[in-house]
């Protein structure tokens, strides 16, 4: 199941150009669609979009020619090797609906428990001068994704926001 792009996909979109480079080796964590490794293609040297669903990435691979994007199969950084100048990141970040079971947008029991996890390993993949772009919900409990970023050892700045019907967007970027 492909996650089709929404406002969250689009108010991300919005900010690649801003921190995207064009030496940059840039990182599409949990690429869905493609639509934002395909943004930050026209801006950098390289981008890595990885899912961790086999059909997503056979699909994008089909679909896509940009010879400046490699379509990878990881559950988040599982299959990865290297370091990043860019990452992207826009997460299912929603509280676990039992009934619903959507992997594109389940985000753990309590809708942070996937970016708590990225957050974990983040590190060993980021340049030493590396920025992450983040996206979550008020949904996701902005306090503790904050919390976590902190413990992570990563300071932030919320560079963009966005009400969307029952729920407030953030895009955060982590140095």
């Amino acid at each position: 199941m492909i996650y089709e792009p929404r406002g969250d996909s689009f108010l991300l979109q919005k900010q690649i150009k801003k921190y995207c480079k064009p030496n940059d080796i840039v990182l599409d964590m949990g690429t869905g669609s493609g639509i934002l490794a395909k943004e930050a293609a026209k801006y950098c040297k390289k981008v890595v979009a990885v899912d961790v669903q086999r059909g997503v990435i056979a699909k994008l691979k089909r679909e896509n020619h940009d010879k400046k994007i490699k379509y990878m199969v990881s559950d988040l950084f599982s299959n990865i090797t290297g370091k990043f100048d860019l990452i992207i990141f826009n997460p299912p970040y929603l509280p676990e609906d039992v009934k619903l079971k959507d992997i594109t947008l389940d985000g753990g029991k309590k809708g942070y428990e996937l970016i708590q996890k990225f957050l974990c390993e983040l590190k060993d993949f980021l340049k030493t001068n590396g920025k992450v772009l983040l996206l979550f919900s008020s949904l996701t409990k902005k306090k503790k994704v904050e919390e976590f970023i902190r413990k992570s050892g990563f300071k932030f700045k919320q560079v963009a926001k966005q009400k969307i019907f029952f729920e407030e967007l953030y895009v955060y970027v982590l140095v």
